[in-house]
């Protein structure tokens, strides 16, 4: 594992003044633990269109909507819970998207938003926003370090298809939607949903397990008719391979099998991962603050929370909030802060409007909070950006090769750091107030409430 004393840690900093010279930001980065925190189905607007809008940095965030014939509606202020699951699918998000013009959110399924003849009431579904009180710890991150308000999802993906592209920077032919199936079965290769895929260059979909399969093309089984059982999908290497590769350490902590929320853990999705060694490197997301609180961070991570954490549609955000406000903290107060850059984001956009229309294939613009001692203080990175970004700031922080031309040519949130600047301190995090009626969301990690 790679590691910086703090004063090499100084001296990289202070010799990143450089000219455009070829040096390689891995010989400059003090950065050597990336940590993802994806979180569950938000849009930008959902979660910091308010908070923007009174923010000392403006971000691009609002309050306003726009529906069908054009009007102009305020979006409401919701409470803890999100309403039940909004439809977010490929379809549903395509259709709300609209060609870019942001107004057909009101057709999904459970968003309620408004009354189509008077245009008042009281908003709810997918037209709502909470406001920086409901989520404190969050806000506060959101105001001391950096926000891009220009991430969005790879495409119009629900969670599935994003976890595969955080992992491989590739759907590899799956047309991205969740894998279906008549049994109470997870996503991944030990279980064997269904879903669509076709080959490069094909237009016929066919209905294959939702596994990526092993160099040698195994681990991808079938559980029931008519999926085809040989699975032609091919072997996409992934971020675990290229760490691996590199000698760099990487965890994954995620709900084990059985538990809520293992559908998310992405290990289970490609057999080279679920299969091999690297299963030993997908641990319980609560070992994450003992990693932290030990100076045990691997080079790079990802935490994904289980259900009750996750703040997906019908859980607590103040559960959630408090989540990230614990994992967060135990980073800043223990040895490897100096050292570490975290990206809070959101899987997808749950479906919650966003009034940003997305560059031409990409979804709809998802929260990001970027934590570091060199994350700029309070900045705003608006270049245009996705979850491939979080691989390319990773690829070339470490020298690692890219995987596909998606996050070769991605936006590397460069300009959200300044590694020349005084490194900045843990920030103190408010515990949000959970209202009674969601302490039973709760699933403890340690120190917890239960």
């Amino acid at each position: 594992m790679r590691r910086l004393t703090p004063l090499a840690i100084l001296a990289a900093a202070a010799a990143l003044v450089l000219s455009i010279n070829g040096t390689s930001r891995a010989s400059t980065s003090p950065i050597t633990h990336v940590v993802v925190i994806f979180q569950e189905n938000h849009s930008f607007d959902n979660v910091l269109g308010i908070l923007c809008e009174t923010r000392p940095v403006p971000c691009n965030g609002s309050s306003a909507a726009k529906v069908r014939n054009g009007t102009i509606i305020t979006l409401g202020r919701t409470g803890d819970n999100s309403d039940p699951p909004l439809e977010h699918d490929l379809a549903g998000q395509t259709r709300a998207i609209d060609g870019g013009k942001m107004d057909s959110f009101g057709t999904l399924i459970n968003c309620r938003g408004y009354n189509s003849k008077t245009l008042v009431g009281t908003y709810n579904g997918c037209f709502t926003q909470f406001t920086p009180s409901k989520i404190p710890a969050l806000s506060t991150l959101a105001n001391s370090f950096t926000v891009s308000d220009m991430t969005f999802e790879d495409g119009p993906l629900p969670s599935w298809g994003s976890h595969l592209e955080l992992a491989a920077s590739t759907l590899d032919g799956f047309r991205g939607s969740n894998p279906t199936s008549s049994k109470r079965l997870l996503w991944g290769c030990p279980d064997g949903k269904l879903t669509k895929w076709r080959a490069s260059g094909s237009s016929v979909w066919l209905t294959v397990p939702d596994c990526v399969p092993a160099q040698a093309g195994s681990g991808a089984a079938a559980a029931e008719p008519p999926a085809v059982q040989n699975s032609p999908v091919p072997y996409v290497p992934t971020i675990m391979d290229r760490l691996d590769s590199a000698g760099d350490s990487w965890r994954i902590y995620a709900p084990d099998p059985g538990e809520p929320g293992y559908g998310w853990a992405i290990c289970p999705s490609f057999a080279e991962c679920e299969y091999s060694p690297q299963r030993a490197d997908q641990v319980d997301p609560g070992q994450v603050l003992t990693d932290a609180g030990k100076g045990d961070l691997p080079n790079f991570s990802v935490v994904i929370p289980s259900d009750g954490n996750s703040q997906h549609n019908g859980f607590s955000m103040a559960v959630g909030d408090r989540y990230i406000a614990k994992v967060v903290s135990a980073i800043e107060n223990g040895p490897d802060w100096t050292s570490t850059a975290i990206f809070i984001t959101y899987d997808d956009c749950g479906c919650f409007y966003d009034h940003v229309t997305p560059p031409p294939g990409m979804g709809v613009r998802v929260p990001m909070v970027i934590v570091s001692p060199y994350a700029k203080a309070g900045g705003t990175d608006s270049n245009v950006a996705s979850f491939n970004s979080i691989l390319a700031f990773t690829e070339q922080n470490f020298s690692l090769p890219p995987l596909s031309s998606a996050d070769a040519n991605a936006y590397d949130y460069s300009g959200a750091f300044d590694y020349s600047q005084t490194p900045l301190p843990p920030v103190p995090l408010p515990e949000a107030r959970v209202p009674a009626s969601a302490r039973h969301d709760f699933d403890p990690v340690p120190g917890d409430p239960t």
